[in-house]
């Protein structure tokens, strides 16, 4: 910035500054209008420069809140795994701990059991139905035998994502699930609360919450991919829940362990046939038995397939779909050629459930709602894992969606440009970039699924409607001239002629599409030309054109060349005279630049209308110059009349016809009709000599 523009910025950024004061100043100091005019310029440059700063800036610091946004993510996907990680560190702690302490109280506990077992569980189970009295749709709880309660306590719920109050619940913890009541404002007897929700312990994962005021005395239930956030009394119930709620899980799969190894060791070794039994359930046992014995039982006792429930979950609380994808494959492997027992049905069942809550997930990550800007790429990774999956219609249904609202997103964003030529430049970069993206990531993620290829070519179809909208919107609904259509259209072919290195042709979709716009532009710019040359022969003088300079004659004659008429020369006569009139002139001009522009507009449904209207437009002139053949009365107007109807019967209607025939490679017969039906005048060689 020079040292004037240096001075006025500080000036204006002065904090005294009083603009009516400087106005003032600067009426009297200036000489003339010429001097406010300058300073004027000098002052909406400086503003010019300040608003380009101040966007420079916004988009500093928008890029730098992103980037700040990604670290916050990470920054808190990693916190919760530490979280998670140190409570199953504290876990283990706790449960080496009590082993050991337990060691010397064993036989008191066995005496104790001993003595009182029937009465414990009765007192726990009359408890429990005491307390689910109180619970509106309860009752069926009780229906599992052997479940009793373990815990209960009012909580606060509060919502996950604004930290807000929710509602007072009434949590029961019992040996093998967790009920969540909630209160009744209208009490009705003994009724307090009302059925919520059940979650069986191996269906959530608990979460302590890090004290951070409002979130105090804390803890969070983990059902993925859905979470509850509740609140105890205090700290010191806060942590009595974790506890109860953590030993509690740990007994309920120590039993499960249990039970399967019983199962499993619990095979008949004397070919004696037992009695026979009242009891319903052993046909089931002595198939599972039979299985056994016969060599056909599945082997279960791996630790990997012990674990295997758990470890999906903790791979899908962690995002590591690759990891849980491979560990399905890994027991499907495993159980190929196993016969189906009850107890593989269970594990199936419970497989199941964690690869339902797995698609879930991945489906949430290819929805349009997520983030777009990370390209095709950035769905690679859920729709591979969905198809692994077997879910190859459903990912490539979720894969075009996220694709169509990206492309609709980055069409929408885009600034529109004064030079409209400009704009579809911009336009078809991004659309047909994100087209050739699209398509070849497609083409890498379903390559062994060619069915799903039917539904890309529609979704493509789709995409370039989008596209065409946009495209007409700017080009057609705005007025513009047809040249500049003509070009708009040509770098949309262009563009189109590149998908098809790909195997993807959309030419004939985009012509089809834009058929009726083009159509409307020609019949539109063939009006003007029609209006045009009629307000010029309303004027005609029918006198030789004078273009007064040598670079005019010049820049006429190159203008004819390019137009395809080749043998200009023999109608220009000495210095700068045309022996043409400016009407028969202006009009050539007008009809061969509508033909090329027009050529470039040419689909095949247009063939009748180009024809038709290029018709009509000579046919215009035609009638004009025969009109006047018959009307005029002096010889020499009417040889020089006689001349410029020669000239377009001999010259114009062969080259346009000539050239639209070269371009569109089909006889245009209504130009032929034409030409053969206007008679060429003769013209008086006496007449015409003066002309030369």
């Amino acid at each position: 910035m020079s040292d004037t523009g240096s001075r006025l910025r500080k000036q204006l950024e002065s904090s005294n500054f009083d603009p009516q004061n400087y106005v003032k100043q600067l009426s009297q100091l200036s000489d003339g209008d010429r001097d406010l005019q300058e300073h004027r310029q000098k002052i909406q440059t400086l503003a010019d420069e300040t608003a380009q700063n101040l966007k420079k800036n916004v988009y500093k610091n928008y890029r730098q809140f992103i980037e700040t946004a990604k670290e916050i993510s990470y920054l808190e996907s990693e916190m919760y795994q530490l979280s998670h990680i140190l409570t199953e560190q504290k876990s283990i702690m706790e449960s080496i701990t009590q082993a050991l302490l337990s060691a010397d109280k064993d036989e008191t506990s066995k005496e104790m059991l001993a003595a009182f077992p029937k009465e414990t569980e009765e007192v726990k189970q009359r408890t429990l139905t005491s307390l689910l009295e109180k619970v509106e749709g309860g009752k069926t709880i009780m229906d599992t035998p052997g479940r009793h309660l373990v815990y209960n306590g009012d909580l606060g719920e509060y919502d996950v994502e604004n930290m807000n109050p929710v509602q007072r619940v009434h949590a029961f913890l019992m040996n093998d699930c967790l009920l969540i009541a909630t209160w009744l404002p209208n009490r009705r007897g003994t009724v307090k609360y009302k059925y919520n929700a059940l979650y069986d312990l191996e269906s959530f994962a608990v979460v302590n919450v890090k004290e951070h005021l409002p979130m105090k005395d804390m803890f969070k239930i983990l059902m993925f991919p859905e979470s509850r956030i509740f609140q105890a009394e205090n700290s010191k119930v806060k942590k009595e829940w974790l506890e109860i709620l953590d030993q509690t899980k740990k007994n309920k799969a120590t039993r499960d362990e249990r039970k399967k190894e019983e199962e499993t060791t619990t095979t008949p070794r004397s070919p004696v046939r037992p009695e026979a039994s009242t009891n319903p359930f052993d046909d089931e046992e002595d198939e599972d038995h039979a299985h056994a014995g016969s060599g056909e039982a599945v082997d279960l006792s791996p630790e990997w397939i012990q674990e295997l429930p758990e470890d999906l979950d903790v791979c899908i609380a962690q995002r590591d779909f690759e990891g849980a994808v491979d560990l399905l494959d890994k027991l499907n492997e495993y159980l190929r050629d196993q016969p189906v027992t009850q107890r593989v049905k269970e594990l199936r069942g419970k497989v199941e459930e964690r690869v339902r809550q797995l698609t879930e997930v991945l489906v949430f990550e290819l929805s349009p709602d997520r983030s777009l800007r990370g390209g095709p790429k950035a769905t690679r990774r859920a729709v591979s894992q969905l198809v692994r999956l077997g879910q190859s219609t459903k990912a490539c249904e979720l894969f075009l969606k996220n694709r169509a609202a990206a492309v609709q997103t980055a069409i929408r964003q885009l600034r529109i440009e004064g030079a409209t030529l400009l704009y579809i430049h911009k336009l078809c970069n991004i659309f047909f970039t994100s087209l050739l993206e699209t398509a070849k990531e497609f083409e890498m993620d379903f390559a062994g699924n060619t069915g799903c290829y039917s539904a890309f070519v529609v979704w493509s179809r789709s995409a370039m409607r989008m596209f065409v909208s946009a495209f007409s919107k700017q080009v057609f609904d705005s007025k513009e001239s047809l040249s500049t259509a003509a070009e708009c259209v040509k770098v949309a072919k262009e563009h189109c002629k590149q998908l098809s290195d790909i195997g993807l042709d959309l030419t004939f979709t985009l012509q089809s599409m834009l058929v009726k716009d083009v159509k409307t532009a020609l019949l539109s710019y063939k009006d003007v030309i029609i209006e045009a040359t009629k307000h010029r022969n309303s004027e005609e003088m029918w006198r030789r054109m004078n273009l007064m300079t040598p670079e005019a004659l010049a820049k006429l004659k190159e203008e004819m060349r390019a137009g395809g008429i080749g043998d200009f020369e023999r109608y220009t006569g000495d210095d700068c005279w045309v022996n043409l009139s400016y009407t028969v002139v202006a009009f050539t001009k007008q009809m061969m630049g509508f033909l090329e522009e027009g050529l470039k507009l040419y689909v095949a449904e247009l063939h009748t209308v180009l024809l038709e209207s290029l018709r009509e437009v000579l046919l215009v002139a035609l009638q004009h110059v025969d009109f006047n053949l018959r009307c005029e009365q002096d010889p020499d107007k009417k040889a020089f009349v006689v001349h410029n109807a020669a000239f377009l019967h001999d010259t114009v209607l062969p080259v346009v016809e000539l050239r639209f025939e070269e371009a569109v490679g089909k006889p245009a017969k209504q130009l032929r009709d034409l030409r053969k039906g206007s008679r060429p005048p003769r013209v008086n060689p006496e007449s015409t000599a003066s002309l030369v």
